[in-house]
C-alpha cells in the first residue's frame, strides 16, 4: 500500500525521492518567460517543454509571509492565520510583525512529514520566515534542518539542525540587499540534496531583484540565469522540482519615476476625522529598501463608531482603488482570518500603492522607480514541474498546491 501523509485535511504521497519546492519570491511569470526567450534558462525551458507549465494563483494579500505559509501548510490564510507580514490588534493597540510562531494556527507540511520519518530541509533567504517555516520541527532527531541565508553564520544544532551553515556551505553571509542572498539558498539546497538527502525540501528566495528590475532589464536576466544553473543541478541529481512564487511584481510609479501612492490615513482623516481610524499596511517588514512599506493591499480599522458603508462607498470613488470589502466579504472572497484583518480591506489597481500618511514613509531609500505587490494584479505566479502529468490551471491551481504536486511527481 502506498504510504501517505495527511496534513490539514489533505493527503500527500510519501516521496520516493526528494520532492523540492522552490518559491522564487516576486517572480512575475514574465521574468521566467523573458529569460527563457533570451536563452538564459535552458534547464527551466526543458522543464516547461517536457514537464508541466501552468499559471497558478497566489493567496491574497499577495505578500511574502501569507503565501510562504500557504505553501508550507497547503492551504489559505484562513487555515494558517498569517494574513500579512504585519498585524494590528485593536484590543491591545499592538502592531507587530507576524513572524512569531504564536500567530500560526496550523501545522506545516514539514513538521507532519518529519513525524512520518521523512528527512526535511527548509532554507529561506530572510530570517523573518525561518521560525514560522520551522514551527514544530524537532532538531534533536537529526532528520531536519531549517535556516536562513541572512543568519546562516548564527545557526546552531539545537534550533536549526545544523551548526554554522555559512561555514558548512563555505560561503560568507551575503548582504541582505543582494542577489547573493537568494543564490546562497539555492547553493545550500544543492549541497543539502547531496549530503543531507532530504525527502522534502523547501527553498525560498528574496524579491530584492524583482523590486529593483523589470523582467527585460539586465539585472533580472542575470539573476534568472543564475537560478537556472541551480535548478539544473537539482534536476540532474534526481529531485522532483516545482518552481512557483509567493506573488508577482508590478511597476508602481508615475511617468517621472516617482512612487504612485494613495495615502489612505490622510484620506480617512479628512473623511471621518483624526483618531477615528487606523490604516495598517501588511507589506510592512524590516526590509523597507525593497518597497518603502508601500503595497497594493491595506486594512482599515475603525477605532470608534463610523458609518462604515458610507466610508467604503467614498473610498471606492478614489482613483486607483480597485476593491473595498468589508471584513466579512474579504473573509469569504479571499479565505482570510477575520481576527487578523481590518473592518475594511482595500486593494489597488495595478500601478498604485497604498501608504498611511505622507510623513510616515521615508522614500529616500528607494533608489529605483517603485515596483511592488500585494493586490490582485500580482496574483498570477508560475507553476512549473519537471514531470509531465495532468495539472489544472488558475484559478483552480494555487501556489499552495506545490507540495501536493512535488510529492506526486516523485511517483513518475
Amino acid at each position: 500500500m502506498e504510504k501517505t501523509v495527511k496534513v490539514n485535511g489533505r493527503e500527500y504521497c510519501f516521496p520516493r525521492h526528494c520532492a523540492t519546492v522552490i518559491c522564487l519570491d516576486g517572480s512575475e511569470p514574465d521574468y521566467i518567460d523573458v529569460a527563457i526567450s533570451a536563452g538564459l534558462m535552458p534547464n527551466v525551458a526543458a522543464m516547461k517543454e517536457t514537464g508541466s507549465y501552468r499559471i497558478a494563483h497566489s493567496v491574497i494579500p499577495s505578500f511574502t509571509n501569507p503565501n510562504n505559509l500557504s505553501i508550507a501548510t497547503g492551504g489559505p490564510p484562513s487555515l494558517h492565520g498569517i494574513s500579512g507580514n504585519y498585524h494590528f490588534n485593536p484590543q491591545t493597540g499592538e502592531e507587530v510583525m507576524m513572524n512569531d510562531v504564536r500567530f500560526l494556527t496550523a501545522p506545516t507540511i514539514f513538521s507532519a512529514f518529519q513525524k512520518a520519518n521523512a528527512r526535511v530541509a527548509v532554507i529561506t533567504a530572510k530570517d523573518k520566515l525561518r521560525a514560522l517555516l520551522g514551527a514544530g520541527l524537532d532538531f534533536a532527531s537529526d532528520n531536519a534542518i531549517c535556516f536562513s541565508s541572512e543568519k546562516s553564520n548564527e545557526t546552531i544544532k539545537s534550533t536549526n539542525g545544523i551548526s554554522d551553515a555559512s561555514v558548512w556551505l563555505g560561503t560568507p553571509v551575503p548582504a541582505v540587499y543582494s542577489s547573493e542572498l537568494s543564490e546562497f539558498v539555492l547553493a545550500a539546497g544543492v549541497k543539502a540534496l547531496n549530503e543531507f538527502r532530504p525527502d522534502i525540501m523547501y527553498l525560498s528566495t528574496t524579491d530584492y531583484i524583482q523590486h529593483k528590475y523589470a523582467p527585460d532589464e539586465q539585472g533580472a536576466k542575470k539573476f534568472y540565469a543564475m537560478i537556472d544553473r541551480y535548478v539544473g543541478f537539482l534536476v540532474r541529481e534526481g529531485a522532483s522540482v516545482v518552481l512557483t512564487a509567493d506573488h508577482g511584481m508590478k511597476a508602481k510609479h508615475k511617468h517621472n519615476g516617482e512612487p504612485a501612492v494613495l495615502y489612505l490615513q490622510d484620506s480617512l482623516d479628512s473623511l471621518v476625522g483624526k483618531g477615528l481610524s487606523k490604516v495598517i499596511l501588511p507589506i510592512t517588514d524590516p526590509y523597507v529598501v525593497h518597497h518603502g512599506a508601500l503595497g497594493s493591499f491595506a486594512s482599515v480599522y475603525f477605532l470608534d463608531r463610523v458609518d462604515e458603508e458610507m466610508v467604503a462607498a467614498r473610498l471606492r470613488t478614489l482613483d486607483g482603488v480597485m476593491k473595498v470589502l468589508s471584513r466579512e466579504n474579504a473573509m469569504l472572497e479571499y479565505d482570510l482570518p477575520g481576527s487578523r484583518i481590518g473592518d475594511l480591506i482595500l486593494i489597488s489597481d495595478e500601478n498604485l500603492t497604498f501608504g498611511t500618511t505622507e510623513s510616515d514613509h521615508d522614500l529616500t531609500l528607494l533608489k529605483e522607480p517603485l515596483r511592488s505587490h500585494g493586490g490582485l494584479t500580482e496574483q498570477e505566479v508560475p507553476f512549473i514541474v519537471n514531470k509531465d502529468f495532468d495539472i489544472p490551471s488558475a484559478p483552480e491551481l494555487r501556489n499552495f498546491d506545490a507540495f501536493y504536486y512535488a510529492t506526486l511527481a516523485t511517483k513518475y
